[in-house]
């Protein structure tokens, strides 16, 4: 019965650590989920001294405790479960509302936690843009884009231009970045879903 309490805990710690990377980006639900099923899982482990105690001792009124906690655990899976089922499914739409916001707060030659994870998630995920690099001309004017959307060349010396013509078109990011990086964090999403509901699944 530990055991589950610690899986919940490594589950919900795991996706959460995977989510502050990404925290400017994701909304403040992102974050409740696996907060929740830490929290499940420690009450797990505590409850389970009392089941332990009361079997021992042969107290009525602990396993009577410890059976109603172990129903209220059974509840709060299930709905942790299903909460990241349905997360997943508004992931998209909830990102799609946060890049677009935080564009305007990409500086050029400014370094700002936005400009850095704009960057960063341009480069790790091929993408540039929300659903194009077109999405930056309203932020940088119809030509220049931010360097993280272009793959540059090994071996380039000096300057480098990452732009909307023709002559970048070889090393420009043409996908947008919603698609990749809502699955991606939409998949981590699932895994609190699943373990929520597999392990409630388990107690039975």
């Amino acid at each position: 019965f530990q055991i589950t309490g610690i899986i919940l805990i490594a589950v919900g710690a795991g996706v959460g650590a995977v989510y502050t990377g990404y925290e400017l980006f994701l909304a403040g639900k992102f974050f409740s989920i696996p907060t929740f099923l830490i929290v499940i899982g420690s009450f797990i482990i505590v409850i389970s001294f009392f089941g332990c105690w009361g079997a021992l001792k042969e107290n009525y009124c602990l396993v009577l405790s410890f059976s109603i906690m172990l129903a209220i655990i059974f509840i709060l899976e299930l709905a942790a479960g299903i909460s990241g089922y349905v997360l997943r499914n508004d992931a998209s739409n909830l990102i799609k509302t946060s890049l677009l916001n935080s564009m305007a707060d990409y500086k050029v030659l400014e370094e700002n936690p936005t400009t850095r994870l704009w960057d960063d998630v341009q480069r790790d995920f091929d993408c540039c843009g929300v659903e194009s690099y077109k999405d930056w001309t309203k932020q940088l004017g119809d030509i220049n884009l931010p360097l993280s959307c272009c793959d540059i060349p090994v071996g380039t010396v000096g300057s480098f231009n990452c732009t909307t013509e023709v002559s970048s078109a070889g090393t420009r990011h043409y996908n947008g970045c919603l698609d990749g990086f809502s699955d991606y964090i939409a998949a981590h999403a699932v895994s609190l879903g699943a373990a929520g509901v597999v392990i409630a699944i388990l107690q039975v």
